[in-house]
């Protein structure tokens, strides 16, 4: 999939390219044609045949280091954390290694299915690190970085020894050691072409049921209360012709089951909270909402219930979000947040005064 994934993505971004070429040739004035150095920012995929690999080279041990500072709090410190995400490392054997397919796969008693038992190419581990990782705050992991926390990873699942330095002169080597090396399939229609074996038959035979059909679920639109008459009343803006009248935004959305005549009157909008838009939008910015919801708990307590226990505490929230922690809420720590000083008050303000929308 990895080979589909990167030609998908290399359309995209000739179509960006040739938007913008597009749009600063038809519409002066409008638009820009993409520069290189701004396409090649985008164009980081490394292929199975290592195609986009940049050059570079990363130890177990600086892994080791990386690993336990940016990926442990999520991942457990031998990858074999399920709290928070699937497990990674696990269920390989020195058989697999040999065989280049994974055993326990094909056991329907095996417990669960860790990345390293499922993923057939060292790249697609290299790649999703170099773009994604880490989770709060992709794309800051260095080159050497990736190298070194792929290696590693490669050492706890005993693909590399303990002093491995892994390098885009023998990273070919390793992906022949991978354990599912050989257990990628390629005989469906999923391929785009023929190159990787792929046939045009589709691997389904699916025949339509008709009986015992479920209900078809009615899908309806719904204006809330303060949009409701903002444009005008969106009846007397329909044409007079065709079944669709369109609502009478004059009046309030009538309840299930209620007549729109005996409908309740509308409530007032409420009156908007800047300061607390203003916070939401830097927890978004930062990533912060990946973990923690306003109301409710994700990974993390709900920004809510950290209002609660410590209301007008505002220097304390703000040195935990600076410094991270661990065991106030639970047992999953956070790491140490990098945000500017400006935004990091900012927020620890709007929560020490009980998080608002």
């Amino acid at each position: 999939m990895s080979r589909f994934r990167n030609a998908v993505l290399t359309v995209a971004l000739m179509a960006v390219a040739c938007l913008a070429t597009a749009q600063s040739t038809q519409y002066p004035g409008v638009g820009r044609a993409a520069t290189p150095k701004e396409v090649a920012k985008w164009d980081i995929d490394v292929r199975p045949d290592f195609k986009g690999l940049p050059a570079g080279s990363g130890s177990v041990a600086k892994g080791q280091d990386v690993w336990e500072g940016k990926c442990a709090h999520c991942h457990g410190v031998f990858g074999e954390s399920n709290e928070v995400f699937s497990p990674l490392i696990g269920g390989t054997t020195a058989e697999d290694i040999k065989n280049g397919r994974v055993a326990n796969l094909k056991r329907t008693d095996y417990p669960g299915r860790t990345t390293i038992m499922k993923v057939p190419t060292v790249s697609t581990l290299w790649d999703y690190i170099n773009r994604a990782m880490p989770w709060t705050n992709p794309k800051t992991l260095t080159t050497e970085e990736v190298y070194a926390v792929t290696a590693f990873m490669l050492n706890m699942a005993n693909i590399v020894p303990d002093n491995y330095v892994l390098s885009d002169k023998n990273i070919a080597e390793v992906q022949a050691r991978m354990p599912n090396r050989n257990g990628m399939s390629t005989a469906h229609a999923m391929w785009p072409g023929n190159e990787f074996g792929g046939v045009k038959k589709p691997d389904t035979a699916n025949k339509i049921c008709m009986k015992e059909c479920t209900p078809e679920a009615k899908v309806a639109s719904f204006l809330p209360d303060f949009a409701r008459n903002a444009h005008g009343n969106l009846q007397e803006q329909n044409r007079i012709v065709g079944p669709q009248r369109g609502a009478d935004t004059t009046k309030p959305e009538p309840k299930a089951g209620m007549p729109v005549a005996a409908a309740a009157p509308a409530a007032s909008a409420k009156p908007e909270n800047n300061e607390a838009k203003a916070a939401i939008a830097l927890l978004n910015k930062h990533s912060c909402t990946a973990c923690h919801g306003v109301d409710k708990k994700i990974v993390g307590p709900g920004f809510n219930e950290i209002a609660k226990k410590q209301a007008g505490k505002t220097d304390y929230i703000l040195s935990k979000i600076k410094a991270g922690g661990v065991g106030v809420y639970g047992q999953i720590p956070m790491p140490a947040q990098s945000l500017p000083d400006v935004d990091a008050k900012q927020i620890a303000e709007w929560i020490s005064k009980g998080a608002s929308k």
